[in-house]
């Protein structure tokens, strides 16, 4: 099998498996408990939120434990809404991940304005449409750092430049970023960011978010007194072990880790560029390493990635999240894609296991496989 769907998942790094390993099996203690038994897991998980804290170069006490990325955006969008009794402003894109885009129908539905920006063709989010937008009134911006379909990076410092001058705040849902390209939090400028382990090949079922010391924003579970009494629930000790370790991991590797990866998309497109195959690659060039959103004319990409798996080629049509559905993805609708090319789109994201005898073996066959139908 050849797994060219790391947009979705990741493979788990064997060192943060080893690391994990003994928060499951012998030192199991609740972090929470007073006796000497959870010293272990109390010294882990602050040591865990301060490797992740360097990784953006944050503080620890900014790093609040999650279940992933799903939850950390809803924390941010909801927990900052339900912390402002005017109910001020929230603008976003129209090609947000729908844990954002879900989260602002929410708000809406309880009365506070939301905002939607169009992206370029390219699919960018650049700072005069935000100012076409923002006002005084303004409470949040929200742009996501990579899109997770089409992989362009955002201008993310001068978008909270802006948000910021106008006195909002700035969050940004990094899911598809972090671990992959640098992130420093201090540079950017920005007030929340979101991230999930399974994206940098961490376990899943665990993320965090970052928020800026001094942020107005509501709990999101009410219980315990655990993540600084803004998060309740008993620490997934093991998942945040592991995810420090696979983020830490990846972060050393990065520029290494950027280099191989965007090889791996040359090949793709020097071979389809040879072969003479109408197509489009959306997004822009050096987007996020290794996502690659190609749009074939005429073809079927719900065709394509059953052909490329009885090839043992894992690749998707598009945003995993929605991979039960076949209508035309709400980001290719948002950059304006042509109906005869969204609807041939496939997404290949390799990952850093990833070799060039693999994206050979994905080009031979997707143009055999783009010949035949």
């Amino acid at each position: 099998m050849i797994y060219a769907d790391n947009a979705a998942t990741t493979k788990l790094d064997k060192d943060a498996y080893e690391a994990m390993l003994p928060f499951l099996l012998n030192e199991y203690a609740n972090a929470s408990q007073p006796y000497s038994f959870s010293r272990k897991t109390k010294a882990a998980l602050k040591k865990a939120r301060q490797m992740i804290a360097d990784c953006i170069n944050a503080l620890p006490e900014e790093i609040y434990f999650t279940s992933g990325g799903t939850e950390s955006d809803n924390w941010a969008i909801k927990g900052l809404a339900f912390a402002d009794k005017e109910k001020r402003a929230m603008i976003t894109s129209a090609f947000e991940h729908h844990a954002v885009l879900n989260s602002c129908a929410a708000i809406e539905y309880l009365g506070y304005p939301v905002a939607y920006m169009w992206p370029t063709k390219a699919g960018l989010i650049k700072a005069d449409i935000l100012e076409k937008y923002i006002t005084n009134t303004t409470r949040l911006v929200s742009v996501m750092f990579a899109n997770n379909e089409i992989g362009t990076v955002q201008p993310i410092k001068e978008l909270s430049t802006m948000a910021h001058s106008y006195g909002a705040l700035f969050h940004t849902d990094a899911v598809q970023a972090v671990g992959h390209i640098p992130i420093d939090v201090q540079d950017l400028g920005v007030d929340m960011l979101s991230a999930s382990a399974h994206k940098f090949n961490g376990p899943k079922g665990v993320g965090f978010l970052y928020i800026r010391n001094g942020t107005s924003i509501c709990s999101y579970l009410n219980g315990g007194s655990q993540e600084f009494t803004m998060r309740a629930g008993t620490e997934n000790v093991a998942g945040i072990v592991g995810m420090a370790v696979a983020l830490q991991k990846n972060c050393e590797n990065i520029k290494n880790n950027i280099a191989h990866l965007y090889n791996l998309e040359r090949i793709i497109v020097e071979r389809l560029n040879k072969c003479g195959i109408d197509y489009i690659r959306n997004g822009i060039e050096n987007g996020l390493p290794g996502l690659l959103s190609l749009s074939f004319k005429g073809c079927s990409g719900e065709q394509l990635l059953h052909r490329l798996d009885l090839q043992g080629i894992e690749i998707s049509t598009g945003s995993a999240c929605n991979s039960v559905k076949t209508e035309i993805s709400h980001v290719l609708t948002a950059i304006g894609l042509e109906d005869n090319y969204a609807k041939g789109t496939i997404r290949i994201s390799f990952g850093k296991d990833n070799k060039c005898s693999d994206a050979e073996k994905i080009i031979n066959e997707l143009i055999h496989v783009i010949h035949a139908l």
